[in-house]
């Protein structure tokens, strides 16, 4: 057409700046913004605006401006698009182009700044331009909300909020999901709980990012019933909808069910990258190392093996399923390791009680050129207390702050509380807790209780429960600790007062539960549960075990009454549900092939034997990951040394 010299119609023109701009033609499209300007003086509205969108996609804002008589519509779309782009420079120039063209006293041109200031950061540049406006609608406060939310200060969008409320202004669907993301974030049940009568009310509900964020706000409060009632009640899903309630049966350690309604969700829609974090994340948690690897299979088909937090969720996965040879294959797949990924694989040694693996990774890491932050030195610290590597937990401690200038914080100063009290040092660990420049929390003197229940100090372990329940008397962690103390110490009218107590205040322990992957599929099994279908086949088999157990000469515990009373705790705070979870295994899977499971509770003393015992007669590896730790059995050996089960403390 050039060539002939054709006249080139208005629709041409649009059609071939689409054309560019789709496939990201930076040449071509401007070859064809220069014949526009030769051939025009004036463009439409229509024109100007694929010009704008043209070079919005290439990244050139300036051009945008001046290929174009920006009237307010427009004006507002390039103020968007320096949003999209974070280019606060020339989101800056835009706004002063506002004023001098006298734009400013539009309330959707002031809107539009006000998201593009809070979408980089800049909170004060935001604030004067909102409270300058003259007139506000709902979209102004919407902006600022939501501004504030999305950088982390959920407390200034509830404060706004609340404002906009005593205004008078009627909330919208955007402003509803905003608030209820920031009572999610500080925990405001209350809150939420008005925001959802607000949504019956004004029929809001109906839109699916309220029901979206509803779930949020329920599963972060610890109502998941409740977020799953809102759940089924959405008649269109979307992938945030699936999304949002797999991530909170997750958070509500209810993963089993998060994975069911993951493979629901893949039957009719497509998973993104926060509903594959998340169910490998669930994953991860019940030790479904099968399943785990389908969805490394699926992100790697997929080609998202390597995108923003997948990798590192892979490497969890493998890590928490007791695999270091997967975890270190995926370790060094990834090219672009950053602090987490390091920080993860340092966490596997810790839970194994490798001390020296932890510290040859800690000094690869830093000749790597990583720099370590807090959570690395949790995981080092941890792998030192399991060790026992005082002098090294200690010089760690010390080069947290002088080398890398990092402010150790309460669960650094438990930690070595932790560090020097399971070592025996339980003067130093009270001395260390006086000088702590802050004010101890229930975790640091938790770790002073369990240090006194290792070493059987119960006058020393009586003043730090002391401390405790003085800020803490709800968790029921610490009252189990204090019973341990007693009983290890043979103190049974204490243990007797200690449960009435939590008897008197309706604390409960968690009953036993296990979780054992078979063919692909998850099974949990509760303490004392008879429900499932192949009960009486798993006890017979059990049964069968521990008579050959009583052939074989193993210890069985008497009958006195502190076996009785032993064996009674051991019922509360281990739950035996391991026992159940590895008789289905041994019934459902081929000879020879490995049994791997998860509880919830600690390991007793009794079931370890148990375990021990099985692992040599059918000759299978077991590994069970208790609350604390891993136990690998082979050949009736176990990794721990038979130091790694609950009541090993008290010997």
């Amino acid at each position: 057409m050039e060539e002939f010299r054709v006249p080139v119609e208005e629709e041409t023109y649009i059609s071939l700046l689409k054309v560019c701009e789709w496939n990201r033609a930076t040449q071509e499209g401007t070859r064809v913004y220069s014949r526009i300007s030769k051939s025009t003086t004036h463009l439409s509205i229509r024109l100007g605006n694929a010009l704008l969108s043209m070079f919005v996609r290439f990244g050139n804002l300036l051009d945008a401006c001046l290929s174009i008589d920006p009237d307010l519509m427009t004006m507002t779309s390039v103020i968007s698009a320096s949003e999209l782009l974070g280019d606060e420079k020339f989101g800056r120039g835009v706004h002063g182009y506002v004023i001098k063209a006298e734009f400013g006293i539009d309330v959707s041109v002031n809107n539009s700044l006000i998201q593009m200031y809070s979408s980089v950061g800049n909170f004060e540049e935001a604030e004067k331009l909102f409270c300058r406006m003259g007139s506000k609608d709902v979209v102004s406060w919407t902006a600022m909300i939501s501004g504030y939310e999305k950088n982390g200060l959920p407390d200034k969008a509830v404060e706004t909020y609340n404002q906009m409320e005593f205004e008078g202004v009627t909330p919208d669907e955007i402003t509803i999901a905003s608030v209820l993301s920031a009572c999610a974030s500080l925990g405001l049940l209350d809150t939420g709980i008005k925001l959802h009568e607000l949504s019956n009310k004004t029929r809001l509900i109906e839109y699916t990012i309220v029901r979206n964020t509803l779930i949020e706000m329920y599963s972060k409060c610890r109502l998941v019933d409740k977020a799953l009632e809102v759940f089924k009640q959405i008649p269109e899903k979307n992938v945030i909808s699936w999304t949002s309630i797999i991530s909170g049966l997750r958070i509500n350690n209810r993963s089993l069910e998060a994975l069911k309604f993951f493979r629901q969700m893949k039957l009719s829609l497509k998973p993104n990258l926060v509903t594959l974090v998340a169910a490998l994340s669930a994953c991860a948690r019940v030790g479904a190392l099968t399943y785990g690897k389908e969805i490394h299979a699926h992100v790697l088909r997929s080609g998202l093996g390597f995108e923003e937090f997948i990798p590192n969720s892979l490497l969890d996965l493998y890590v928490r399923c007791g695999r270091m040879d997967y975890a270190w294959v995926q370790f060094n797949a990834h090219k672009e390791k950053d602090v987490s990924s390091w920080n993860i694989i340092l966490t596997g040694y810790a839970e194994r009680g490798d001390g020296k693996l932890a510290s040859d990774l800690f000094q690869r890491m830093i000749d790597e050129g990583v720099n370590p932050d807090e959570i690395t030195f949790i995981a080092l610290f941890c792998a030192c207390s399991k060790s026992g590597m005082v002098d090294e937990g200690l010089e760690y401690f010390n080069v947290m702050k002088n080398r890398y200038s990092i402010t150790p914080n309460l669960k650094h100063y438990a930690c070595i509380v932790d560090l020097l009290g399971r070592a025996g040092f339980l003067q130093e660990a009270v001395e260390f807790i006086e000088k702590m420049p802050m004010k101890p929390d229930p975790a640091v003197w938790g770790a002073l209780l369990n240090s006194c229940r290792i070493h059987k100090q119960v006058e020393l372990g009586e003043l730090a429960a002391k401390c405790i329940f003085e800020m803490d008397s709800e968790s029921v962690g610490y009252y189990v600790l204090l019973c341990n103390l007693y009983s290890d110490s043979g103190k049974w009218y204490e243990v007797a007062r200690v449960r009435k107590m939590m008897n008197e205040r309706g604390l409960t322990v968690d009953p036993g539960c296990s979780w054992v992957e078979v063919k692909g599929s998850v099974h949990a099994f509760l303490s004392g549960d008879e429900s499932h279908p192949q009960t009486t086949e798993i006890n017979a088999v059990l049964e069968g075990l521990d008579e050959r157990m009583k052939t074989a000469g193993f210890e069985i515990p008497r009958n006195s009454l502190a076996d009785k009373v032993e064996a009674s705790k051991a019922d509360i705070f281990c739950g035996h549900s391991e026992r159940l979870a590895i008789g289905f295994a041994l019934i459902n899977t081929v000879p020879g092939m490995p049994v791997r499971v998860t509880k919830n509770l600690y390991m007793c003393g009794d079931c370890h034997n148990m375990v021990k015992f099985i692992s040599k007669v059918v000759r299978r590896e077991i590994t069970v990951r208790d609350t604390e730790q891993f136990h690998h059995f082979k050949y009736g050996i176990c990794s721990c040394g038979d130091e790694g089960y609950w009541r090993r403390l008290s010997k």
